[in-house]
């Protein structure tokens, strides 16, 4: 089963959203993502200083299976991207929560609408892996 933490919220593609209570947001993919990826061996990250709007594609994650696209869950600019994930990009495999996180996103306005919590995350890819 997936680590899904309770205080973050999600999206239905596989993204996570922690609120960092200063209006901006960290974002990476989930545990669920990053298993059915597998190894990761790159990360294209967005460019700081870009806009994004909801569910725009914002970043790539590269893994020996596949190349998928990360798409944005919030509206606004990014603020912060993990130059860690350029030498590493395993630790979104290792640490997908925590050093694995892909960026930080100055909100405009609220958060996305799309978001849902990690109860209804859980059920969401229970029912998607079925």
């Amino acid at each position: 089963m997936s680590e899904i933490p309770a205080e973050l919220k999600y999206t239905k593609s596989h993204e996570w959203v922690e609120d960092e209570g200063d209006g901006t947001v960290k974002v990476g993919i989930t545990d669920h993502a990053q298993d059915l990826l597998g190894d990761m061996v790159f990360v294209e990250l967005p460019e700081v200083g870009s806009a994004v709007g909801i569910g725009q594609e914002c970043a790539v994650v590269e893994s020996v299976k596949a190349a998928s696209d990360v798409y944005s869950p919030v509206a606004g600019e990014v603020v912060e991207v993990n130059e860690l994930l350029v030498d590493n990009p395993d630790l979104v495999n290792k640490d997908p929560y925590g050093e694995g996180w892909i960026m930080r996103i100055q909100l405009d306005g609220g958060e996305g609408g799309n978001l849902i919590d990690a109860e209804d995350y859980g059920v969401f890819i229970t029912e998607e892996d079925e």
